[in-house]
């Protein structure tokens, strides 16, 4: 995705919605609230980031706090219980996908429309080439 947003630059709107997977990744909610405390202090994408380094994701509380600490943010606007106050934007955000369609992660959505083709710069350049389709009555 990067490399998509560094070609498109401001012809491209990028959003990025939280669908954690609690049964198959049970630390993935603890990862999404510590994003969204992270974006308190405006550190949501370095948060992120950190998050996704990796081939392995390391997203135990511990973990947490030294991504925190070495983004310079306080350790505890990421760990529970305090991020309890930003719970609810993960839920919405996990309930949006679900009405949408999302069944796993990555999902992304290309004009509106979830994107069934190459998860790939060349995907989603041409996913974006197209014309968008219009949603159906």
């Amino acid at each position: 995705m990067e490399e998509v947003i560094e070609r498109l630059g401001d012809k491209l709107v990028f959003a990025f919605r939280h669908f954690p997977l609690y049964e198959l990744h049970p630390l993935s909610l603890a990862a999404a609230t510590a994003a969204e405390g992270a974006s308190v202090k405006g550190q949501f994408w370095a948060m992120h980031e950190k998050l996704y380094s990796g081939d392995e994701p390391h997203l135990t509380q511990p973990d947490l706090r030294r991504y925190a600490e070495e983004i310079g943010i306080p350790p505890e606007k990421v760990l529970w219980p305090n991020t309890r106050f930003v719970e609810d934007r993960v839920e919405a955000d996990f309930n949006s996908g679900v009405r949408s369609g999302v069944r796993g992660t990555p999902s992304f959505f290309v004009n509106g429309m979830l994107h069934e083709g190459p998860v790939s710069v060349r995907g989603f350049l041409e996913a974006l080439q197209r014309e968008p389709v219009p949603a159906e009555p």
